[in-house]
């Protein structure tokens, strides 16, 4: 009879632990399917559910990427207004660059002022987070969304046939294209469909979208549909064929990036090795490396070995990336 309670009891803390288990995961399944709903509206479409006019979204959408008002570049350094452009991010572009500056600025007077660097090391600090670091940034928003785009891409381009051969004008299968996809290519086919609408060709369009994303495939597509509007042909094979390239090129780039794995990863560890035994050498044994710092080589040395160490980083990384 004890036996019997006590497994009694086991099956009750089991039966427990699976409905706390299944409860979280009913919580879970829950709340992102509520997010999943709510991603599923582009950022054109919000601002639209606001009430607002259609060409005043339009304008706004252009504002807060650094363009003017026809959809060119505003701003006359063009190299670095098209990659704000590109990068996705939105806002004013000088509070973007201010931000950076003044975070520069507190961090070079933290330096000099708290921490008692010197000067040289402070301005170099401030030169780092106020130029540098914005352009890092910067870039790498530009490749993720470039590449989040590339994927999106071929389902947009077969959205668009299916609906022109079901009889849809070029005009509403794009607008189709800009109720259903998500970010980031719903936005800019959005404003794609605006653009037509408000009188630009679908040639000219294509081509602003080209220099607001900055991915080669809409390079093919604004040339594509170029010859398409000169010469004439069918638009729905042109546009099919156009989504296969680009699926396959999807594919050789991610089997490259499968490839390569290895070479990076081993770049990273190399490159990463030295400064790890130095912290963990630094903080298990602070006198491993006795006087040191005092000798008049030091310096000498490290700028030898760095700039070695670097050589090394770039031809790794060339060794691992591949243009194609």
């Amino acid at each position: 009879m004890m036996l019997t309670g006590q497994t009694l009891l086991y099956v009750i803390y089991v039966l427990a632990a699976a409905s706390a288990i299944l409860a979280a995961e009913a919580f879970y399944v829950t709340y992102a399917g509520r997010r999943a709903r709510a991603g599923t509206i582009n950022r054109r479409l919000k601002r639209l559910a606001e009430e607002a006019p259609a060409e005043q979204t339009l304008q706004g959408l252009l504002r807060e990427r650094g363009l003017s008002k026809t959809g060119d570049f505003a701003f006359r350094m063009i190299a670095l207004n098209r990659l704000y452009t590109q990068s996705g991010i939105t806002g004013n572009p000088l509070a973007f660059a201010a931000m950076f500056i003044a975070a520069g600025m507190v961090t070079a007077f933290l330096m000099r002022m708290v921490f008692g660097f010197a000067a040289v090391v402070a301005i170099a600090a401030f030169l780092l987070v106020a130029f540098a670091l914005p352009l890092i940034v910067l870039r790498r928003a530009r490749k993720k969304r470039i590449a989040k785009f590339a994927a999106q891409l071929p389902d947009t381009l077969d959205m668009i046939v299916r609906s022109l051969r079901a009889g849809h004008p070029t005009s509403v299968a794009i607008g189709l294209v800009a109720r259903e996809m998500q970010d980031p290519l719903g936005t800019e086919f959005g404003i794609v469909s605006d653009e037509i609408t408000f009188g630009l060709s679908l040639e000219q369009a294509v081509r602003k979208l080209s220099e607001r994303v900055g991915f080669e495939g809409l390079n093919l597509l604004s040339v594509s549909l170029s010859i398409q509007a000169k010469t004439g042909g069918n638009l729905t094979e042109i546009l099919s064929n156009l989504s296969k390239v680009l699926r396959e090129r999807q594919k050789l780039r991610l089997k490259i990036r499968a490839l390569s794995a290895e070479g990076r990863w081993s770049a990273i560890l190399i490159s990463a090795f030295p400064f790890v035994m130095f912290g963990v050498l630094w903080l298990l044994t602070p006198s491993y490396y006795g006087d040191v710092w005092d000798s008049p080589m030091i310096t000498p040395v490290f700028v030898i070995f760095g700039t070695w160490a670097l050589i090394g980083d770039v031809i790794m990384y060339r060794m691992v990336n591949f243009d194609f």
